[in-house]
């Protein structure tokens, strides 16, 4: 017994351990985002540094001109405003019904969990797969041709399983208690959900569909097959129009144009991370006020 208690290393030197051992994995994790997050903020500063110069009034508000290797990128700025609202009205009504439908009325059987997997399992397809679809089912079979509705409802299609998982996620994060009481006072399972579930959900919800427009937003390979074009002398008037985007304006400006000047390749990519980091600062905002009035 004398043996064992003298083996046996003292309270002191197991708290010593623990402390170390948390410190080193606090410090491992410390190295893993800062090895993560500085390269971004690098290639953030980079083409903000290199591209906030050519961006002036004439290059936001005018049409390209000399083989796009001069002039402005307004087609391609207004193409992606109406693909991400095309987006967005597609999407987020039916990505957060069927999260409500997934989340407060199915039953919990094996349909329902093969579709949840599904869903998640469509997060992961490659977008150009997603383009092919919709170039065979949008374009080609109901004939709307490479237009804005096109592309707009191939990108919802890609953008409804992020929407989707992150909606019912944060629908089963709100407490139990506020459907009961909700309930025992007289609420129907609709009022409940409507009155009280979807407000305290709201930050979650917009989370999923910001993060959904984000990936719809700088997407090429959706649009290339169903929407975008390399030049347009005039700007669409017409959901079955076709229209220039700047994702794939980008594209198309660095790697098909000889001759382009970088600073017109580092403005558009400029201009699509300020659509981007836009989109950010608005769900942060929405996210922000929807959490001050969080009851929980």
């Amino acid at each position: 017994m004398a043996t064992a208690s003298l083996a046996r290393p003292s309270p002191v030197i197991r708290t010593r351990r623990r402390n170390w051992t948390q410190t080193l994995g606090f410090g491992l994790l410390a190295v893993a985002t800062a090895m993560t997050v500085l390269p971004i903020i690098v290639i953030v500063t980079l083409i903000l540094l290199r591209g906030l110069a050519t961006i002036t009034p004439e290059f936001l508000l005018t049409f390209p001109t000399d083989g796009l290797r001069a002039g402005g990128i307004l087609p391609a700025i207004v193409g992606t405003f109406w693909l991400a609202i095309g987006t967005a009205v597609a999407a987020v009504p039916l990505g957060v019904a069927a999260a409500i439908y997934l989340a407060e009325y199915a039953p919990d059987n094996r349909w329902t969990r093969l579709i949840r997997v599904a869903i998640i399992n469509l997060a992961g397809i490659p977008s150009v797969v997603f383009g092919l679809f919709g170039l065979g089912l949008f374009v080609l079979f109901l004939r709307l041709g490479t237009s804005i509705l096109a592309g707009s409802l191939t990108l919802a299609i890609m953008t409804l399983p992020v929407i989707i998982s992150t909606t019912e996620e944060a629908l089963r994060a709100v407490p139990g208690s506020f459907r009961v009481v909700s309930i025992s006072l007289g609420g129907t399972h609709w009022q409940t959900v409507r009155r009280i579930v979807l407000p305290q959900a709201l930050s979650g919800i917009m989370t999923g569909v910001i993060l959904g427009l984000e990936r719809a937003v700088g997407e090429t390979a959706v649009i290339l097959f169903t929407a975008a074009a390399v030049y347009l002398p005039t700007l669409p008037t017409s959901p079955l129009d076709p229209t220039m985007a700047l994702p794939y304006h980008l594209f198309v400006i660095s790697t098909q144009v000889p001759g382009m000047p970088i600073g017109v390749q580092y403005g558009t990519a400029a201009v699509l991370l300020i659509f981007v980091l836009a989109l950010n600062l608005i769900a942060t905002i929405i996210r922000s006020r929807a959490r001050a009035r969080r009851q929980w």
